[in-house]
């Protein structure tokens, strides 16, 4: 018999267990000052127009995507790729799969564009360091890596002699055993 789906957001509140990442979402998400940031940038951020046309992404949810991106080191298609594909960060930025767009490449750029141009990202930084400063913390700076699977051809070997794996000669070069 097939499973029946779960909505996300039911499926999220009953989650048994909180992963790092959750964790230190929830822990920005109540120390970040979110409002103080989004005065900042609102006089910049596009209004939807008269003449219609597709609204703009709410300017909170962009915000949350371009910490996002810094915080994970994550490329504009990879921070869309990640909105699709985690829980805790849709659900950080404030985006219910599903019920809400989420923001594709190409926005989450030009919301990026439009930091730079206006200057606002050393601002928005600044005000962030401040404010966790006054509370006596610090934000320290990580990077997590994808993995990328590469074709590697198989090289033949052209030294006569036993096969050594590369770790093994790395291992031995650094410490001077044979191990």
């Amino acid at each position: 018999m097939p499973k029946q789906p779960a909505f996300p957001g039911l499926r999220h509140a009953m989650k048994k267990k909180q992963t790092r990442r959750e964790k230190f979402l929830a822990e920005m998400e109540a120390v970040v000052p979110w409002g103080r940031l989004l005065v900042l940038i609102e006089p910049h951020y596009p209004k939807a127009g008269p003449r219609g046309g597709r609204p703009p992404m709410p300017m909170e949810t962009m915000l949350r995507v371009y910490f996002l991106q810094q915080w994970y080191a994550l490329s504009d298609p990879m921070a869309e790729e990640m909105l699709y594909d985690s829980d805790a960060m849709r659900h950080f930025a404030g985006i219910e799969f599903g019920d809400d767009r989420i923001p594709d490449e190409t926005t989450i750029l030009n919301f990026r564009h439009l930091l730079e141009t206006h200057e606002l990202t050393e601002k928005l930084f600044a005000e962030v360091n401040s404010h966790l400063a006054d509370q006596g913390m610090t934000l320290r700076s990580g990077a997590l890596v994808d993995a990328t699977i590469i074709d590697a051809r198989h090289r033949r070997r052209t030294r006569p002699g036993p096969a050594i794996p590369r770790c093994r000669l790395r291992r031995r070069a650094m410490t001077g055993s044979l191990a």
